[in-house]
């Protein structure tokens, strides 16, 4: 009768050990992260008219409306990986080139975009397609945006090409 007892407790302690096993997913739905629009940082030289890779001092990124800061008083900056919004066709962007100091220089971007939810598993749920389908911006210190590839990514690809006023 012991030994009955201890079967049907090593049976049901081994039952629930593979059904948990069993019931784990190999989906990382965090492993390829949040797709991004990413920028390089460019000028062009007025005497040469080539165009240049560029540096902006300071920068700091927020989105309009929100208290939401993307980029925080960054230095040096070559480039830089942008979210869109998931809940709007626009996503309003302010580029404050010395926020401390100076915060009225800035630079407005209105990215347009459309957004695509698709279904990509029950453990990871809806993820979302987004592409840029036009973008406008105030000129302060930019002067110019190119787009590359519209298709936000996590793979680091340039979807922009941010021209900034030539300085020596």
């Amino acid at each position: 009768m012991k030994n009955l007892f201890f079967l049907l407790i090593a049976f049901v302690c081994s039952t629930l050990i593979i059904t948990g096993l069993s019931s784990c997913s190999e989906d990382n739905c965090s492993i390829a992260g949040r797709p991004m629009i990413n920028g390089g940082i460019y000028t062009v030289n007025p005497t040469s008219g080539l165009t240049e890779n560029d540096t902006i001092k300071t920068l700091t990124v927020t989105a309009l409306g929100t208290d939401s800061i993307i980029i925080n008083n960054q230095t040096n900056v070559l480039s830089l990986s942008l979210p869109l919004s998931y809940v709007s066709d626009t996503t309003v962007l302010v580029f404050h080139y010395d926020y401390t100091e100076n915060p009225a220089d800035a630079d407005t971007l209105w990215v347009l975009q459309d957004n695509t939810a698709f279904f990509e598993s029950i453990e990871c749920g809806y993820s979302m397609i987004q592409s840029i389908t036009g973008i406008t911006h105030t000129s302060n210190q930019l002067s110019s945006i190119s787009i590359i590839n519209p298709n936000a990514n996590v793979t680091g690809t340039e979807n922009l090409r941010l021209f900034f006023r030539y300085s020596n």
